[in-house]
């Protein structure tokens, strides 16, 4: 589903931020990025949807070179949800024309079935009762959780979420982290970075380690978390247990 092939990034000519990262998301896997803070997880997310540009190599998504200028961007983010770290409802919009503006603008839906779809998903999401609510007056993990139903509200067949929890209050971060269990049994091709280790552990499929620039290890969660190969994987995990 997406391909990545020796994919480099820079930030002016100092910053090396992705070096020759290959590697491969198969459809309807969970794959977790990990990595210490400035290891490129989130560039390596934004460039998916083309957020980020990237300086040589390729990234396949669904069959489509993603960063061909032949191709349309809007055409390939219609097909790619992004859940971002803070949220980015409109905030002059209630919930439910969060959630509705993209497919009756980009898909063409009626206002009525687009409406109908979001209070499916709201209530997919637990939040029902809040379509006519403004962002304002939502808890952190609850507009988290509106922006989850925004980005399903497109029937994505791929779903990205960067760093979802981490600005949310801990107690927020469950509710959350409920929804994106429960998304990653429905088949969706799911890539997220994020600092938790025991979402990691549960639900996905393959985790990566970045750091520095380069993917370090791709593997299983047993094996990652066992028996990891790399050296600073296994001084990063430590850090964690300690």
């Amino acid at each position: 589903m997406i391909r990545f092939d020796k994919v480099n990034k820079w930030y002016g000519p100092q910053l090396k931020v992705l070096n020759e990262v290959t590697a491969e998301v198969k459809k309807g896997e969970v794959v977790v990025v990990c990595g210490p803070s400035g290891s490129g997880k989130t560039t390596l997310i934004r460039t998916i949807n083309r957020l980020e540009p990237i300086d040589s190599g390729s990234i396949t998504v669904n069959g489509t070179d993603a960063h061909s200028s032949k191709n349309n961007v809007n055409t390939l983010r219609r097909d790619i949800g992004f859940v971002f770290q803070q949220f980015n409802l409109f905030p002059h919009m209630s919930v439910l024309n969060n959630i509705t503006l993209a497919p009756r603008k980009l898909r063409g839906m009626s206002r009525a079935a687009a409406e109908e779809k979001a209070r499916e998903l709201l209530d997919r999401v637990g939040l029902a009762d809040k379509a006519e609510a403004y962002p304002a007056q939502l808890s952190g993990g609850q507009s988290q959780r509106v922006a989850i139903a925004r980005s399903l509200a497109m029937d994505p067949p791929i779903i990205l979420f960067d760093e979802p929890t981490s600005a949310l209050d801990p107690e927020m971060v469950g509710e959350v982290l409920a929804v994106m269990k429960g998304l990653a049994t429905t088949g969706i091709t799911m890539m997220c970075v994020t600092h938790e280790m025991g979402f990691a552990r549960d639900v996905a499929d393959r985790v990566w380690f970045l750091d520095k620039g380069n993917l370090l290890e791709d593997a299983k969660p047993d094996e990652f978390f066992s028996n990891p190969t790399h050296p600073r994987a296994q001084r990063f995990l430590a850090d964690l247990r300690h």
